[in-house]
């Protein structure tokens, strides 16, 4: 299984940008999907999930202004960025758990995700 991060970009503070993950290998519908984020000088974080229902959840910080969505049809996950901050400047990581349901509480821990994106940076300027 291989995903596939891309849309990251240079924006400016306000802006939106649409970032992507693509799989090959195995299809998303029965795996729930997670975005993290590593800004220079701190850990990974977690940014938003949507499991194999369609049930999501965000990181208080981008509630209101990041929308996670999938595409069934081209296997692909995107995260809606609007409205975006200084503060969102990162490099940001999708991720696929393993497929048995993981309750949503869960998803914002990295155990969860056994498949990993290389990362799609994402700069916002202010």
């Amino acid at each position: 299984v291989q995903l596939q991060a891309s849309g990251g970009g240079l924006v400016q503070a306000g802006g939106s940008l649409r970032l992507s993950c693509a799989a090959s290998g195995r299809t998303f519908r029965n795996h729930a999907i997670g975005w993290f984020r590593q800004a220079p000088g701190k850990e990974r974080e977690f940014v938003a999930a949507m499991n194999w229902s369609g049930s999501t959840v965000y990181v208080d910080s981008v509630k209101g202004r990041f929308t996670i969505s999938r595409d069934n049809a081209k296997n692909t996950v995107h995260l809606q960025m609007d409205s975006l901050k200084s503060e969102d400047t990162a490099v940001y990581y999708c991720a696929m758990d393993w497929g048995g349901g993981t309750i949503l509480s869960r998803l914002s821990q990295e155990q969860p995700y056994v498949y990993w994106g290389q990362g799609t940076e994402l700069t916002v300027s202010s």
